[in-house]
């Protein structure tokens, strides 16, 4: 009797032809998912938090800025700390479902747009961390091995 205790299932037999691919899109679309997924909490978790009114007069007390009195008011205000963050929002969804379609080899439209989406810098996953994770991202869903196996 053959010992197979501690072996994985499958081990021994060849790799099927998606398994190269998944492999490949696995760590750049997982990296991708955690940064965008963090700075989109971030993200509305700012937009939420209460406004310090101490800081705000403090802006409001120099005269160098008073004539900017309506723009912080905006920023100030829920509205216009949404708008605000309503970039990174945006992006950073885009990102994560790109990235969750690139794990799952599916609809490789949706990948490149989250790969790309991670490119933009100070809204993108993680502020500029996004940026060498969107590139190998790109390299990654360019080789057509990978290409291929998108559904």
């Amino acid at each position: 009797m053959e010992n197979n205790f501690g072996v994985p299932p499958g081990a021994g037999q060849p790799a099927g032809p998606g398994t190269q691919a998944k492999e490949a899109v696995s760590i750049p679309a997982i990296l991708l998912m955690v940064t965008s997924a963090l700075t989109f909490l971030y993200a509305l978790v700012s937009t939420l938090r209460p406004m310090d009114q101490a800081l705000m007069d403090q802006f409001m007390s120099n005269p160098q800025l008073r004539e900017f009195e309506g723009t912080f008011q905006f920023l100030s205000s829920g509205a216009g700390r949404f708008a605000a963050a309503a970039p990174m929002l945006v992006l950073n969804a885009l990102t994560f479902v790109g990235a969750l379609k690139m794990k799952s080899l599916q609809s490789y439209g949706m990948a490149m747009t989250g790969a790309i989406a991670a490119l933009v810098p100070c809204c993108g996953p993680c502020y500029c961390l996004g940026l060498p994770l969107g590139i190998w991202a790109l390299v990654v869903l360019s080789k057509p091995e990978v290409k291929a196996r998108f559904t």
